[in-house]
């Protein structure tokens, strides 16, 4: 066989299926990333209780009903999970991705969820909200919760995401109002707090209020990763994202980001697979 033949016969295809089973891998092997918090202000009684972030499925089917998903998540064994934002994407909407997603959640712990920007955008978000309360989801719209913990409380708040705001000027003015909506009459103003917000670049707003800790998503880990450099772009902050994933501090306050689950107008990952972020929390 020819040196030319050998080309176009092994060595391209090879290389086509080697990049199609690479960029298979890169928008569908679901990782786990794990965090171990410790505070003082946790209540006595209790070892270790764990949060599973979940975030911007983005309408997307991991397998026949989201399986591979649900067996990931019941395996880390979780005391509630968080759904941060972006369940669906409002440019190609599918509700039974988000559904079946979410009946293999409440199934394994209870599930708190906050809307994102493309839930404002779905027409048919109301309904889907509907059906998610109707099978045991907290659907909060700025809105608390207080969680038994050992021998007292955890302080959970969830709010929109500031597209809902149309009274506000700017994006900070808008999470301010949903803030005080959500806190308002609020009990055991000591307790830990946990914070479910979509937007990831408002770190600075909830540590300003005083969260103990801040979940968030909607920037997709920048969409493409570029090893040790970090992500290339994100929605709201543009290029080279300072705030695009992981864990963060700021005077007291912990941030953590998803990268999330699924894709939105770019429909590929790189460097960048799609994450379950799993929180520990203990008193130390």
């Amino acid at each position: 066989m020819s040196r030319a033949k050998r080309w176009w016969l092994i060595y391209i295809p090879a290389f086509i299926l080697v990049m199609y089973l690479f960029l298979y891998f890169e928008n569908n092997a679901i990782g786990v990333t794990s965090y171990r918090l410790s505070s003082e202000k946790l209540p006595q009684g209790f070892d270790s209780y764990r949060i599973v972030q979940l975030s911007d499925l983005q309408s997307k089917m991991f397998g026949r009903d989201q399986k591979p998903l649900i067996r990931k998540v019941e395996k880390l064994k979780p005391d509630i999970i968080v759904v941060t934002g972006d369940l669906v994407d409002a440019t190609h909407y599918d509700g039974e991705a988000s559904m079946a997603m979410m009946r293999g959640m409440v199934d394994i712990a209870p599930v708190y969820m906050v809307p994102g920007n493309h839930e404002f955008g779905a027409k048919e978000f109301p309904q889907l909200a509907k059906r998610l309360r109707e099978i045991g989801v907290h659907v909060m719209r700025n809105e608390h919760e207080l969680i038994p913990l050992g021998d007292g409380v955890l302080r959970l708040v969830g709010i929109d995401d500031p597209i809902y705001n149309r009274k506000g000027d700017g994006d900070v003015d808008k999470v301010n109002m949903h803030l005080e909506e959500a806190m308002e009459g609020i009990r055991h103003p000591e307790s830990y707090t946990v914070l479910l917000s979509h937007r990831a670049e408002l770190f600075d707003v909830y540590a300003e209020h005083g969260f103990d800790l801040s979940f968030a998503g909607h920037a997709h880990g920048g969409q493409f990763r570029i090893p040790f450099v970090g992500g290339v772009y994100s929605p709201e902050q543009g290029f080279w994202p300072k705030l695009s994933e992981g864990k963060h501090e700021r005077n007291g306050s912990t941030h953590i980001i998803s990268r999330g689950l699924g894709n939105s107008v770019i429909p590929q990952r790189l460097f960048n697979r799609p994450e379950i972020v799993s929180v520990d929390l203990v008193r130390g």
